[in-house]
């Protein structure tokens, strides 16, 4: 099955990864902010599928933005992916993260700064672009077989 490059073992790898990322943040969640409702605990888990398929697809572009400039490597990708789509989650609900770093680190920690998801964004993403890669390969292949 992982023998040939495939756009659709990546696409697969990467939500299946996802899901087990939401999954986390679905029931680990009310332990770091305790009036965490079901709507974003069910937000969480659906923006790291999404997410873990965003990684999926994007591992198929290796130059960018022309293919006469450098090379694009697998984690470079997975890395801008994840950092801009927790950008964006940090500057759509800016309140409700920092409550969760507050809950988690407390009002004198060190990390409660709800940019710090950014971060985390490329740590998941990596990780997720890492197995999309050695499990369904990468580049122009996995488009055409």
């Amino acid at each position: 099955m992982f023998d040939k490059p495939s756009i659709i073992v990546r696409f697969e790898v990467g939500k299946a990864l996802g899901l087990v990322f939401g999954l986390a943040a679905f029931f680990l969640l009310p332990y770091a902010l305790p009036d965490a409702g079901l709507l974003l605990r069910w937000g969480a888990l659906f923006w790291y599928v999404t997410l873990g398929g965003l990684v999926g697809i994007f591992g198929v572009l290796t130059y960018y933005p022309k293919p006469d400039m450098w090379p694009f490597p697998w984690w470079a990708g997975a890395a801008f992916v994840g950092s801009w789509m927790n950008f964006v989650l940090t500057l759509l609900a800016y309140d409700t993260l920092q409550a969760i770093m507050l809950g988690v680190f407390g009002k004198d920690g060190l990390l409660t700064s709800p940019f710090w998801f950014v971060a985390e964004g490329i740590v998941v993403a990596v990780i997720i672009g890492y197995f999309s890669t050695r499990l369904g390969g990468e580049g122009k292949a996995t488009v055409y077989r």
